[in-house]
């Protein structure tokens, strides 16, 4: 590679991790990677917060590492971000609260008040956000109701990406990926919607401003610059939301063409060029761009049941996960069902009370049986979003798969088996960073290769395990219900 060719960073602020990745392009050639990981805190039962200064310091080390490793300045710097949180800031910008986060349910009694009413119905349609207690709409409403007087003292409620952006920029910007995620965003008007704002108690000049995904930021804070390592007037682009950019930086914007990400969580997804919601409020709608929409539903239960099965249930080191789950994917779990609903729901089921069961244990059953039932659960709930999604937004034809899980053929050969459908991976490059990356080189007009890797790796289903499957997620489905109101 030339030392002149140009590479563009992109980083990825994750739930579990902050991931940076330089690529050289057009060849899309790794010139660096760094990977920060930080912990979430659960103080009080449905709780999930994180402090927003980890999360702040792991973006920097991310982007001075992969700069120090390239050796050069990169052409461009692209963020993705994980959605939903939301935080409480003053008016020095100092948090007044952690972060908020995705996985976090306190504010369910809020979203049950309001989901089932014609407000609520009409938010949905308005801002294609299912109303629930993952959204900052609810988390709001909690706050100014259960915390009256922080509320009051609050200036702004930012999510990760704009309190980083500001702490970069000296301004809070939001894209409209991520604002089309909060529940508050109208999507046909890309505008904060006065509906949403009033019942959170808020105004739009409390919420930073709405941008396109393409937008390029102002200039980088000399200190800051100083800091990454980076000239001041490095081109930075806003970019989107993990979800949006996963869809990206698989090349999935084709009709029909779904992804599936598994990583902390997990989600099903597909692009259209128009807004899709769902009759009965099951799948979310985010803006991408001007004229791409991306339609899907996401699980809150995808990685973190593995690691809360091997850390907290089982008590062994996190180092003992991937042989457990190498010796799962092996293994038959016969009669053993797991509803995987540790942290509560999200799509299909949007139940934030949902809790996770294993059914059908014998005495022959071992940690490897539990772990192959929880892998089992993990994708017969990926299963019902993709049905939820084929009746909303039509057929999927294809599906692409990235994420965390992608470093176990095993588990994507699992996905094959009970879907009945191929699975094609086409990179071990995280795809949201990816996604990043595409999009800012689309505004610098840097060149990019067109369509996808040829060296894909494509898991074919195996039909006579699909058939079982499908009995089994049927009676996967019948146990949800049947235990349900317990």
């Amino acid at each position: 590679m030339s030392e002149q060719t140009p590479y563009i960073i992109g980083v990825d602020i994750g739930t579990s991790s902050a991931k940076t990745i330089g690529l050289s392009l057009p060849d899309e050639v790794v010139v660096g990677v760094f990977q920060q990981a930080y912990a979430t805190r659960y103080p009080q039962p449905g709780y999930a917060e994180q402090d927003p200064l980890l999360l702040l310091n792991a973006v920097k080390k991310g982007i001075r590492e992969v700069v120090s490793r390239a050796g050069r300045p990169p052409a461009a710097i692209s963020f993705s971000s994980a959605m939903h949180s939301v935080m409480a800031v003053d008016k020095a910008g100092h948090a007044l609260t952690p972060l908020i986060l995705w996985a976090d349910n306190r504010s369910e009694p809020q979203a049950l008040a309001l989901r089932d009413t014609e407000a609520g119905k009409r938010l949905y349609r308005q801002t294609g956000t299912p109303v629930h207690a993952m959204s900052p709409l609810c988390k709001l409403r909690w706050m100014r109701e259960e915390q009256p007087e922080l509320f009051a003292r609050a200036a702004v409620f930012p999510g990760i990406k704009e309190y980083i952006l500001h702490h970069f920029f000296g301004r809070y910007i939001s894209d409209h990926s991520i604002a089309s995620a909060t529940g508050l965003f109208d999507i046909a008007a890309r505008q904060w919607s006065p509906e949403a704002l009033d019942y959170a108690g808020i105004t739009a000049a409390q919420l930073p401003e709405p941008v396109p995904a393409t937008f390029r930021l102002p200039p980088l804070l000399p200190a800051v610059a100083a800091q990454l390592g980076v000239p001041a007037d490095t081109p930075f682009i806003i970019g989107g939301s993990d979800g949006c950019l996963a869809q990206l930086g698989s090349r999935a914007l084709d009709t029909g063409h779904a992804t599936i990400t598994i990583g902390t969580s997990g989600a099903v997804r597909m692009a259209s060029s128009r807004p899709q919601t769902d009759a009965h409020g099951r799948l979310f709608t985010y803006l991408l761009t001007d004229d791409v929409y991306i339609t899907g539903g996401a699980t809150n239960n995808g990685g973190a049941l593995l690691h809360w099965l091997v850390r907290d249930f089982l008590r062994m080191p996190l180092t003992a996960l991937q042989p457990l789950v190498e010796e799962a994917l092996q293994t038959d779990t016969g009669s053993l069902l797991c509803l995987p609903y540790l942290l509560g729901e999200r799509a299909p089921i949007w139940n934030s009370h949902a809790t996770a069961a294993f059914v059908g244990i014998q005495p022959g059953h071992t940690a490897a049986h539990f772990m192959r039932a929880m892998l089992e659960g993990i994708c017969f709930t990926l299963l019902s979003i993709r049905r939820a999604l084929t009746e909303t937004a039509g057929p999927v034809h294809r599906i692409s798969v990235s994420g965390g899980f992608t470093a176990t053929p095993g588990w994507i050969q699992l996905l094959a088996d009970i879907f009945g459908q191929e699975m094609a991976l086409h990179q071990q490059n995280d795809a949201s960073a990816l996604g990043a990356i595409l999009l800012a080189a689309n505004v610098l007009q840097l060149p990019v290769r067109n369509g996808e890797s040829s060296s894909a790796t494509i898991f074919h289903p195996d039909r006579k395990k699909y058939e079982g499957y499908q009995k089994k997620h049927e009676r996967f489905l019948r146990l949800y219900e049947a235990v349900k109101e317990m």
